[in-house]
């Protein structure tokens, strides 16, 4: 079929929307009518190079939400109609990473920058004439979308599709980089670096895990006043200014887990992220970096001395399948604020304001509301 898409075509150049022509659905395939797509900060990697996908044109958005309209052969468990969330990290259950419990490394992602199907390696999106490159094999940047089955999870009908979006990616990270990752006990002091969508779903993580004070760190005043308000209990500019306050409040001990959620990582401030971490405490790196930063700097003898550890995670180290309908559970029954993260909501052509807006600081999350006037 026919419809539209966001496409970079090069490195630095804005958004284009263009016409593209996918495939239909196949063995282990399902076709989508996408509702909503967040718009989060790893769809920008892609325009700076920073996350290289393995060819041009890239079609952008990994986070989304929309409803089934169609199953190939051999998938079972979805139906049309079926309200679902897709989830950036396929998930099949099967492989050695899955069966080990780790279903957020599932080893199907070794294929997600690649453009090809899971289903028969083929690209089956093309514009121009030219295959098309979906970011993690999803591209919910687009009304319309075909994917393998281990990308989509079944949700509640009743859960708004701007907001059950963000569960596709933002929130599910953030919070279980709270909760899983960094495994935040009752009583324990975290801060936060980086208050957008991922930032502020680890902050309700580890305000629901019991969490005594929680210091939360972003140079926007706007980001730290709705810090305030999901449950922060302090707020800083920057790591300078909290670093004194945070060893002031707990009498020298520091934050026991500290959870970095900034727009991107660089490898020279990780000593700093390790300085506000406490003794055996643990450091998040939940934030993405260049994929060509290979250095950081680290103070090895704290590091070995302090006994602190530095954590990677991606998808905050949950199960998709799992984490996805219980965090929209928890948002049903009031327990997660998912509402006040949707800051403003976009038209597709309005993609490239969308992402001023978040490099700004103006949004915790922008989401791409579609329309008849998409498909």
């Amino acid at each position: 079929m026919k419809t539209k898409g966001a496409l970079i075509w090069e490195f630095n150049q804005p958004w284009s929307i263009e016409e593209i022509e996918i495939g239909d659905p196949v063995k282990d395939e399902v076709k989508i009518q996408m509702e909503a797509s967040g718009m989060c900060h790893s769809d920008h990697h892609l325009v700076t190079g920073g996350i290289p996908m393995f060819g041009f044109p890239v079609l952008g958005g990994h986070e989304g939400a929309g409803v089934v309209t169609e199953v190939g052969p051999g998938v079972e468990g979805l139906e049309p109609g079926d309200h679902v969330v897709l989830s950036f990290i396929p998930s099949c259950g099967a492989c050695l990473s899955c069966q080990a419990g780790m279903r957020n490394l599932c080893d199907l992602g070794a294929g997600l920058l690649g453009g090809q199907a899971v289903s028969d390696g083929t690209h089956r999106i093309t514009a121009k004439g030219q295959p098309v490159f979906p970011m993690t094999l999803l591209g919910t940047f687009s009304p319309y979308m075909v994917v393998h089955k281990s990308s989509v999870v079944k949700i509640d009908k009743s859960i708004p599709f701007e907001v059950a979006c963000l569960v596709g990616c933002g929130v599910t990270t953030g919070y279980g980089s709270a909760v899983r990752s960094g495994d935040v006990r009752p009583g324990e002091d975290v801060a936060i670096v980086g208050i957008g969508g991922v930032g502020m779903s680890a902050l309700q993580g580890a305000v629901n895990a019991g969490a005594r004070y929680v210091f939360a760190i972003d140079p926007v005043e706007w980001k730290r006043d709705q810090a305030l308000k999901f449950g922060a209990t302090h707020v800083y500019p920057d790591i300078e200014a909290a670093a004194a306050d945070i060893a002031e409040v707990t009498w020298g001990l520091m934050a026991r887990k500290v959870i970095v959620t900034v727009g991107e990582l660089h490898g020279k401030d990780v000593d700093s992220y390790l300085g506000i971490t406490a003794k055996g405490g643990t450091c998040v790196l939940t934030a993405m970096g260049s994929i060509m930063d290979n250095e950081a700097t680290i103070n090895l003898a704290m590091l070995t001395l302090m006994q602190k550890n530095l954590q990677g995670t991606v998808f905050g180290g949950g199960n998709p399948h799992f984490d996805i309908p219980q965090l929209l559970g928890m948002y049903k029954a009031g327990k997660l604020n998912l509402d006040d993260m949707v800051t403003r909501q976009y038209k597709l052509e309005q993609i490239n304001d969308g992402y001023k807006d978040m490099l700004e600081g103006r949004n915790i999350r922008g989401v791409i509301r579609y329309t008849d006037e998409d498909r």
